[in-house]
């Protein structure tokens, strides 16, 4: 039965708070009526927790499902096996989240349904795979399916993100070498010419220039960068937006392939994973769109889907977005003329994991050297430039 937290008001005008177990907030609102108290307040005590669930790493759900498995698999009762965990995990978000899906399967619902309720632990793929675990008395089975596939999944969202990390802080140095050239080491220059009266050359006037724009409009140019960030990200909120972000970086040079190659792979794992745990290929596809990442890909996939629905095939919809390569689509057609689609989609994901592997090393490879090149033009050329009119000083001088 529901726990309420509620404050009340006494006759005399004196403020009580406590718990009360009730159905309902109007039972709630009776039994404080019998005891002659006003209801000033009063809040579900399992909503008011989960509001409070902080984050919860993947790598702790991981070790969460991996722990489960084992334990069903070694013939213990659901519940019991739930209250374990719930004490021995490290993570206390986990810990409550884990107590309050105790208390609903002892309550009656299913374990889906319990972990349906905390879409901040659990996603819609864990709470299908389990559904279809629990309907196929196959639960160990399928959460440690889980665990792997989480494993697999995050390992790959960590090399892109991997990928990013070194043009992102390469660019940040940049920006900041440059600020700090512009606000603070170019003004001493630009005195020391002025005092001299040398004329200076055009590559010298260019930085000084910006140097004083900078200077002058610094609050400015703040807000140009701040408003078309924040004008960039409320349009890719958009339905529209986001289709047309998502094709651009596709299709960027490099960068494009790793992002192709690892929504492949995504796509794949987890339409087999979930293929291979019973779950049906409508439902699958329906999920899988929504783990995709990138509306490009999603599109594709609902696709595909409608044409599931509409008698037709996965491959040919795939087929004709142009988004996967012919290779995949040749396998997954191959997989469903020999019915054996689940197999066939992990060796892709498989596949794939290895090539995003290779395409974020040769993303690297070819960042670096242009990274070094872009930092030495830019700082460099800005240090060459105020040492020009000193060159043109000691020629005089000679």
């Amino acid at each position: 039965m529901p726990t309420f937290a509620y404050t009340a008001r006494s006759v005399g005008g004196e403020l009580k708070s406590a718990t009360i177990e009730a159905a309902s907030k109007d039972d709630v609102i009776a039994q404080l009526r019998r005891q002659r108290l006003t209801l000033v307040k009063i809040e579900d005590e399992a909503k008011k927790k989960r509001k409070r669930v902080g984050r919860i790493k993947t790598r702790d759900i991981v070790i969460f499902t991996r722990q489960f498995s084992t334990m069903i698999n070694s013939g213990l009762p659901l519940v019991q096996a739930l209250d374990i965990l719930s004490k021995q995990t490290d993570n206390p978000s986990l810990a409550s989240v884990t107590r309050e899906v105790v208390f609903d399967v002892e309550s009656g619902h299913t374990l889906a349904d319990a972990l349906r309720k905390h879409p901040k632990a659990f996603s819609e793929l864990y709470v299908n795979m389990v559904a279809a675990g629990e309907a196929g008395g196959i639960l160990d089975t399928i959460l440690m399916r889980l665990a792997t596939f989480m494993e697999k999944n995050d390992a790959l969202i960590r090399k892109v993100k991997g990928a990013m990390i070194y043009p992102g802080v390469i660019m940040s140095v940049a920006f900041i070498a440059v600020t700090t050239l512009l606000l603070f080491v170019i003004p001493v220059f630009q005195d020391l010419f002025g005092s001299v009266g040398l004329a200076l050359p055009l590559p010298t006037r260019v930085v000084i220039g910006a140097s004083k724009l900078l200077k002058s409009y610094w609050w400015l140019f703040g807000a140009i960068i701040a408003g078309s960030v924040t004008a960039l990200m409320k349009y890719y909120t958009t339905p529209d937006g986001k289709l047309r972000i998502d094709r651009i970086l596709l299709n960027v040079p490099i960068l494009g392939g790793v992002l192709r190659k690892s929504a492949v792979s995504r796509f794949t794992r987890t339409l087999g994973t979930l293929i291979s745990s019973g779950v049906s290929i409508l439902d699958g596809l329906e999920i899988t769109a929504k783990t995709a990442g990138n509306r490009v890909i999603q599109d594709a996939i609902m696709a595909s889907r409608a044409s599931i629905a509409g008698g037709d095939t996965i491959a040919q919809p795939l087929a004709r977005s142009k988004v996967f390569p012919p290779m995949v689509i040749s396998m997954i057609s191959v997989g469903e003329q020999t019915g054996g689609l689940d197999e066939m989609l992990s060796k892709i994901a498989d596949f794939y994991d290895e090539e995003v592997d290779a395409a974020v090393t040769g993303l690297l490879a070819a960042l670096e050297p242009l990274m070094i090149v872009f930092l030495g033009v830019i700082v460099g050329g800005m240090v060459v430039a105020m040492y020009l009119p000193i060159f043109d000083m000691i020629n005089a001088v000679h």
